[in-house]
């Protein structure tokens, strides 16, 4: 059966160009993979993160992107990029990024993208390799990271002290949050966001992107927060 009333243009026996989300493994993953080097930006696995793509070089990131698995590379430059920088010269680059996949787009009148990326897998740099369109590529190694595709669960962490020690973060900064939204979480999914919406420092962000393991990140986390209470005057008892 092709097409199909309701909600599903095609039944399960349709073949697909690229696995379901949930079906990914590491020999899906490419061993090259166009990179989009963004500073201060943060994408996790399991994680969501919507940009607006108007660079031409990017627009045939994500045109290659879509004719092929959809995937790209959500690297942290070392410095902010300035828009002469010669991307032929020697990348300054972190390195571990994490794999998207994009999960939703649009395209404007004036071929810009508005595109949603979910996190699949950490990386790592190992090389620049032959650019495309102008944008750079690099040859990756994913095998570090297989736990990336499996829903392994953090081990108990203080979530009280967690949302406690947030709370005076966003405060200090005078940023308005929807606690409703964050106290539905599960540990789990709040461990991806909170990283990510957090307006750390690129460093700190890529200490949460390499942390090992959830748990690993929640005490990154909780680290960074306590950090930055004692930096704004703040005590917590150790």
């Amino acid at each position: 059966m092709g097409l199909a009333t309701g909600s599903h243009f095609f039944d399960d026996n349709t073949p697909r160009r690229v696995p379901r989300l949930g079906d990914i493994t590491l020999a899906d993953l490419p061993a090259e993979i166009g990179l989009f080097p963004l500073f201060g930006t943060l994408l996790l696995p399991r994680g969501k993160l919507p940009l607006n793509v108007f660079e031409p070089r990017y627009i045939g990131l994500i045109e290659d992107a879509l004719a092929d698995q959809r995937l790209i590379g959500i690297i942290q430059p070392f410095s902010e990029i300035d828009d002469d920088e010669d991307f032929a010269a020697e990348p300054h680059l972190f390195e571990v990024g994490c794999i998207g996949r994009i999960t939703s787009f649009v395209e404007r009148l004036d071929n810009t993208y508005a595109i949603t990326l979910t996190g699949i897998s950490r990386f790592r740099y190992l090389r620049e390799s032959e650019g495309a369109r102008g944008y750079r590529r690099a040859r990756i190694d994913v095998s570090a990271y297989a736990g990336d595709l499996n829903e392994i669960p953090s081990a108990p962490f203080d979530r009280k002290l967690l949302l406690e020690s947030l709370k005076e973060y966003f405060e200090s900064r005078g940023m308005g949050v929807r606690w409703e939204v964050i106290d539905q979480m599960a540990d789990d999914a709040l461990l991806v966001a909170l990283p990510m919406i957090c307006p750390f420092p690129s460093p700190e962000k890529q200490a949460l992107l390499e942390a090992d393991t959830l748990t690993e990140r929640a005490r990154v986390l909780q680290s960074l927060l306590d950090l930055s209470g004692s930096q704004n005057g703040g005590a917590r008892p150790v």
